[in-house]
């Protein structure tokens, strides 16, 4: 026969049993992630194929450029030549992300949109380490380094993610300052003191 705290005690949920239960109401951390990887990679693709190596495509995006380049780094072409540790910390990366999904759950839908743009982004740049050594960068903005589609995700996610965070530490500071504490509501109704004090008139005018 079960103890009372063996029927009482929380069930412990494995990792698996997370996944399963929650795949419907995250289907779009999932789709956000498939969406980037998918952009990233056609984009890629169509500057490689159609667009000399080194060369700026000649129809003009207003202040955007077309320029295709190889970066052998991390984004904005910093950590040059350095692929192997770069796919290592990209899949600790993606490791980081995996485990932020499961605990703790993604309550907000910012937050999942977010988690699977950085998701989409990390594993965009990671199909082009492991399968060539180097990822293709064709956006020119400026003099700000060329970018692609996956560092663009990267970047607009983790904006996001600290601007929500932002918003909701201001949010709780102006909840907790200032305001008066909750009135306790206890059982007794109006009604029942009322007749608490009538009681009370019909003693003292008994004395």
């Amino acid at each position: 026969m079960n103890s009372p705290d063996a029927l009482t005690a929380p069930r412990q949920t494995s990792v698996g049993q997370r996944f399963t239960s929650r795949w419907r109401r995250d289907l779009i951390f999932f789709v956000i992630a498939a969406i980037v990887i998918a952009a990233d990679q056609y984009t890629k693709w169509l500057v490689r194929e159609h667009v000399p190596l080194y060369t700026t495509w000649n129809h003009s995006l207003g202040f955007i450029k077309i320029v295709h380049v190889v970066n052998s780094g991390a984004a904005f072409g910093i950590l040059q030549g350095q692929t192997p540790f770069l796919i290592i910390t990209s899949v600790l990366g993606l490791a980081a992300i995996v485990v932020y999904y499961v605990y703790p759950p993604m309550d907000h839908g910012l937050i999942r949109v977010a988690l699977g743009m950085q998701l989409g982004g990390a594993l965009g740049n990671l199909i082009d380490r492991v399968r060539v050594g180097e990822v293709t960068d064709f956006i020119n903005v400026g003099r700000f380094p060329t970018f692609n589609v996956a560092d663009s995700s990267i970047t607009v996610s983790i904006i996001a993610v600290l601007i929500f965070f932002a918003l909701q530490e201001t949010e709780k500071k102006d909840h907790g300052g200032g305001d008066a504490a909750p009135i306790a509501i206890t059982d007794a109704s109006p009604a029942s003191g009322d007749a608490a004090m009538d009681a009370g008139t019909h003693r003292t005018g008994d004395d």
